[in-house]
């Protein structure tokens, strides 16, 4: 029988991902803590996790996404389950939480209304229910697969008060549509980390996108159709000194805000993540934008 010692050292697979994969199966099989990848690294390993071990390794040497073979990705302090059905939450996005949380705090509000668009895996919307106290979160997904196990997450995570609604964009809220009542169809802030990747990039064939929902990464278009029909749409749906934020692509910052200034935004900010990528941008709704 092999060890955890021997399979690291026999395998061609990146260390980083070779150990999250045996920390997986070790806690699956023999529920061993992720320490015993060195603490018990001399231990002889069951056939039934070896058995896996090689398959798994052989579908993370075809490119398969250690996420979706080990079916769950932490991100900003929660643990959420993944599939092929939803995008990977990336370390990027977490400047989104971070922004929102921050202008939450400094607008004082007791209990934000706050709307996730195009949720996935709910980890935008999640992550801002753990961290914001009283929080009002909905999110909304036009993909029912998204939002079951956005759903799902939110149970595991006991966050029940977060509501999930399938909806193209805004097309869903409607309090005619019944799916959720006028008065709740306001918010204080929206968030958004939409697909913009524009049609015929090489990214879409390189790494773990291969394998991730398209539709999650391109609008098929020039990568700007959804922030074009959010920013159209967002102000009758926030508060008189609402705010929305949205993540964008390395490249995009001054595309996304120009379509901000044509809406009529004000306060438009650009913002920088930790490698110094232009990567969000944020606004407050036009003063003269009349609700309902």
């Amino acid at each position: 029988m092999s060890t955890i010692q021997e399979l690291l050292k026999e395998s061609t697979l990146d260390k980083a991902d070779a150990k999250v994969l045996l920390a997986h199966l070790i806690h699956q099989h023999l529920n061993w803590p992720k320490s015993a990848l060195i603490s018990r690294d001399t231990d002889a390993l069951p056939k039934a996790l070896l058995d896996e071990w090689t398959l798994l390794e052989k579908q993370r040497t075809e490119g398969h996404p250690v996420a979706y073979l080990i079916g769950k990705k932490e991100f900003f302090n929660i643990e959420l389950k993944v599939a092929p059905g939803v995008l990977i939450p990336r370390p990027e996005t977490e400047l989104l939480v971070e922004l929102t949380i921050d202008r939450i705090q400094s607008s004082g509000k007791k209990t934000p209304k706050i709307l996730d668009l195009g949720t996935g895996s709910g980890a935008i919307g999640l992550a801002l229910a753990k961290n914001i106290p009283n929080s009002q979160i909905t999110c909304v997904d036009v993909s029912a697969e998204a939002l079951k196990i956005a759903q799902e997450n939110a149970r595991l995570l006991n966050l029940n008060s977060v509501k999930f609604l399938q909806s193209n964009w805004f097309d869903g809220l409607i309090g005619l549509t019944t799916n959720l009542p006028a008065e709740e169809c306001v918010f204080d802030v929206i968030v958004s980390n939409p697909p913009y990747i524009p049609a015929g990039d090489h990214h879409l064939s390189m790494g773990d996108l291969r394998f991730e929902p398209s539709s999650a990464l391109t609008d098929d278009h020039d990568g700007l159709m959804a922030y074009r029909a959010i920013f159209k749409e967002a102000p009758a749906y926030l508060a008189e000194d609402g705010f929305i934020l949205v993540e964008h692509g390395f490249d995009q910052s001054k595309q996304v805000c120009q379509l901000l200034q044509e809406q009529n935004y004000i306060n438009i900010k650009a913002h920088q993540d930790l490698a110094g990528i232009w990567r969000v941008a944020s606004a407050n709704r036009a003063a003269s934008v009349k609700l309902g």
